[in-house]
């Protein structure tokens, strides 16, 4: 079911800022001095107005009042079920999806404890340090934890003491040589649970996980402590790396999956400040939503797939991809995300996701079909990819110097597992190249994963000498380059715009001699 809610307009005429926030300040304690936000009922003319206990998170009032700028107009919530209650809650794990969602929740007002097995990644954390590069995500982590709503700590049996929810964020990487997810760390974390939580705990697995995964972390810390007393829930993540925090705080929807009504209860109490907001909260059974997450992430890489293999066929007929992704988007019932033309979909979640799927289907009899052949001909696209680099090279890398703008999977991160450029740039150099790359935030993990190259802070260095000039990743520093400029520096001006920036006339009439794009006429 979907949860929805009945509000009263609360004033006529339009609220100024700081009127509005303090309306829904107040009207958080509105239900009574049960409410521990609340000390005292003094008035308010015309709604009511609170000292709080503890001033209120940025997210739950500024954020709160203020949706992507407009007034958000004041309201009274009728009934005792819309109180905004702080939540204790411990997040079990700190990579990419523990420490957005915990520092998340906290931004909504919740007191959170992030906790991980690793001690140096613990202090980093202690000493405002974000171990991973994701935009907003060190801000919001600090003004939390300087509010006090927010600690990181290795110590799980003191953290979990008193805790409505624990969510398990724990790593679920691929398991080597057969594709299911390796849910080593999530059973892990469940039995280290079992041995300290107390009785009343919500487990919330946000972990993405197989369809039954949820029941056996219910067995497994049913058998590691048979006189605990808890619920168990799937509360699956849907962030985008690059844009994770505003993802949290505006989320297309909210999927819950429960099998009992305390446990809608709580996770209604954690996500209420977006309910309150009209997010969509779409509450389900364990299975379902186990399966959401992973069908909702097949369909969105069959849909990058689909369009990549139009555009190879682009390239045959002489069509160009982005005016036919544009005339495909018009259309209400396709839309037009996900369909950029690129060399290959990758990050955390998609090449995992859909080998998972592929399997669970095969596990239960029910092939995925077409799951299989998106993994298939993603493999392909980017081995196509180097096929285009090397035909610009005269069929030979050897001795030839290349300039690669980009190695992450996307923009706005530092993450590459199964980046495109993990199969481009090691061809590269295997072919006897030699590659300068340049990207804004892929050194810190591309040292270690692609050896042999030289790295580089400009773009212009990058391409400095270089025979071929390669974008790989769409950041916005290399969409407005000096194109006149890079020709000038290259010894053979040649550019592969795997991304599909720049139109073949700009490019001809800054110099170069041989473009290629995907999908799109080159010269």
């Amino acid at each position: 079911m979907v949860i929805g809610h009945h509000v009263q307009p609360l004033h006529s005429e339009p609220l100024g800022q700081q009127q509005r926030a303090e309306v829904i300040a107040g009207e958080a304690c509105a239900a009574g001095d049960q409410n521990p936000l609340c000390s005292s009922r003094p008035s308010l003319p015309g709604a009511g107005s609170y000292r709080m206990k503890h001033p209120p998170a940025p997210f739950a009032l500024a954020q709160f009042a203020l949706v992507q700028g407009r007034g958000f107009p004041g309201y009274r919530r009728q009934g005792s079920q819309n109180r905004i209650t702080p939540m204790r809650i411990v997040m079990i794990g700190t990579g990419y999806v523990g420490l957005v969602s915990g520092v998340c929740f906290a931004d909504f007002g919740h007191d959170v404890i992030c906790v991980d097995k690793d001690t140096a990644k613990i202090d980093r954390l202690n000493a405002g340090q974000v171990p991973i590069y994701e935009p907003e995500l060190d801000v919001v982590m600090t003004r939390n934890v300087e509010a006090g709503r927010l600690a990181f700590t290795t110590d799980l049996a003191a953290a979990v003491q008193g805790a409505d929810a624990v969510f398990i964020a724990v790593g679920t990487p691929t398991r080597r040589g057969d594709g299911h997810a390796d849910l080593t760390f999530v059973m892990a974390a469940a039995t280290e649970l079992a041995r300290v939580a107390q009785n009343g705990v919500i487990v919330v697995t946000k972990s993405t996980v197989p369809v039954g995964t949820n029941r056996q972390v219910r067995d497994t810390i049913a058998a590691a402590n048979p006189d605990l007393e808890f619920d168990v829930a799937s509360n699956p993540e849907f962030l985008r790396e690059g844009a994770a925090v505003q993802d949290f705080m505006r989320p297309d929807r909210v999927i819950v999956g429960v099998e009992s009504d305390r446990a809608a209860k709580v996770l209604r109490n954690i996500y209420r400040p977006l309910y309150l907001r009209d997010f969509p909260i779409v509450v389900t059974d364990l299975e379902s939503a186990e399966m959401i997450k992973y069908a909702a992430n097949a369909f969105l890489a069959t849909k990058i797939t689909f369009i990549n293999e139009v555009a190879a066929l682009c390239e045959k007929v002489g069509a160009d991809i982005k005016q036919v992704s544009w005339g495909m988007g018009l259309d209400g019932r396709i839309g037009n995300k996900f369909l950029h033309a690129g060399p290959g979909y990758g990050g955390s979640c998609f090449p995992k996701d859909t080998s998972a799927l592929a399997r669970i289907g095969q596990d239960h009899a029910s092939p995925m079909y077409i799951v299989e052949t998106v993994i298939e001909v993603n493999e392909r696209i980017k081995r196509r990819m180097v096929d285009k680099l090397l035909n610009m090279c005269g069929d030979s890398f050897a001795g030839r110097t290349v300039g690669v703008l980009g190695v992450t999977f996307k923009p706005d991160t530092d993450d590459m597992r199964d980046a495109p450029s993990l199969t481009i740039v090691p061809a590269l150099i295997g072919g006897g190249a030699r590659v300068r790359v340049c990207d804004p935030q892929g050194r810190r993990e591309g040292v270690a994963l692609l050896h042999g190259v030289s790295w580089h802070d400009d773009a212009y260095d990058a391409a400095a000498g270089a025979d071929l000039l390669v974008i790989l990743t769409e950041w916005n520093e290399f969409r407005a380059l000096d194109l006149k400029r890079l020709a000038g520096l290259m010894a053979k001006p040649c550019l592969a715009d795997l991304r599909n920036i720049y139109s073949a006339a700009d490019v001809r009439d800054a110099g170069f001699q041989t473009y290629t794009a995907i999908g799109r006429p080159g010269f």
